[in-house]
């Protein structure tokens, strides 16, 4: 699938060094694990950009928000799945 991470209200892009912290205490990217920590296993539904001194706007958004093109990849890999079971005529 091909798809863009970029913040919804600013369009800043995560890099995979960009790091969070959960409330538990352990550091991540959040992107690696769809907003999941890898710790504690809390699934975070919001998540916060940057702070503004890295290009950031500092403000929470809903994760999934986050992935830009998602849509598109998901109809093309439902048109592939039901071309795959579609009968042989």
């Amino acid at each position: 699938m091909d798809f863009k991470i970029e913040c919804p209200k600013c369009g800043w892009e995560p890099q995979p060094d960009d790091r969070w912290q959960c409330n538990c205490g352990h550091v991540w990217n959040t992107f690696e694990t769809t907003g999941r920590c890898p710790a504690c296993h809390k699934v975070w539904e919001h998540t916060r950009c940057h702070p503004i001194f890295v290009g950031g706007c500092e403000q929470w958004s809903p994760h999934l928000d986050w992935y830009k093109g998602l849509d598109e990849a998901l109809r093309l890999a439902m048109e592939e799945l039901m071309r795959e079971k579609a009968p042989n005529i």
